[in-house]
Parts: C-alpha cells; structure tokens; sequence
C-alpha cells in the first residue's frame, strides 16, 4: 500500500515506479521457482523466449532488446545455453560477429514446457480479476513504457 499523503500525479507515478520495481523482483523470484523444474532460471527462461518468439533469428543484442536486458546479460545465457545444447548458431551475413540464434529442439522442449507450467501459474493468478483490470493494467504500463521512450530525462545540479 502507499503512503495516502501523496496526492499530485507526479507522486502517484512515483509510487507506481515503485511498485513496478517491487513487482518485477517478485515476478523474477516467482519464476525462478517456476522455472526450476525444467532446469531453467528466469533470465534463461527470458532469452529462451524471446529467441522463441521472435519471426526470425535473432541476434544477441536483439534478444535483450526484446527483453529489456543489457547485450551482455542476454550474451552470457545465450552462450551458456549454447554450450549446453539449447541453441544453435548460425551466420548472419550482415555482421560477421553478431550470429543469428536458433531453438534446438532441446531448447524448444524446455520452452514448450516451462510455457504450460506458466499458463496454470498466470491462471490462478488472474483468477480474481476481471479482464477489463488485466487489460487496463497492461494499457497504462504499455503507454508508461512508451512515455520512458520519448520523453528526456533532465538532470539538474540541486543547489546546496
């Protein structure tokens, strides 16, 4: 709950953002736990799904594009789950050493699989809300994403 004192939209967006980050340390917990049983973390799980759900091969600076890590986060699971069978290589004929990254089927079964425990999971915790709630919720952090992207951020010496 947040403090009632604050009552300007500048404060109430404030107290979102914190929300948000409360939220996104709880969702990443959470889907540690979930994702434990197919031998996945959430940042594997992560990169597993955005190579999985991309139209085409990505690259690794398009994998954490898709999901909001930095290049070298979405590099080092993608090398690792590399060694480990779950993607393939292959060339991309634009940049030398930005390969494009394929789902092996050992890849697409971890992903297939951690998929269905997450459809139970974000079933039951929907359960209690209404579509027009999840769908508002999504609209507002949609439009707030959208915002971050175009509106600068001014850093101004505070005067002591």
């Amino acid at each position: 709950m947040m403090p009632p004192h604050r009552v300007g939209k500048g404060d109430v967006l404030s107290d979102l953002m914190l929300l948000v980050f409360r939220l996104n340390a709880r969702i990443l917990d959470k889907g540690d736990q979930l994702a434990a049983p197919v031998q996945l973390t959430s940042a594997r799980w992560q990169v597993l799904g955005a190579v999985a759900l991309s139209e085409q091969p990505p690259t690794a600076p398009q994998v954490a594009q898709a999901m909001g890590i930095t290049r070298q986060g979405a590099q080092k699971q993608l090398n690792r789950m590399l060694d480990e069978g779950m993607f393939e290589m292959c060339a991309n004929p634009r940049h030398e050493r930005s390969p494009f990254y394929m789902l092996t089927p050992k890849g697409r079964r971890a992903f297939e699989s951690v998929m269905r425990l997450h459809r139970r999971w974000s079933g039951r915790l929907a359960a209690r809300l209404s579509r027009m709630e999840l769908e508002t919720a999504r609209n507002v952090l949609e439009s707030l994403y959208e915002r971050l992207g175009t509106v600068p951020v001014h850093v101004q010496e505070v005067a002591s």
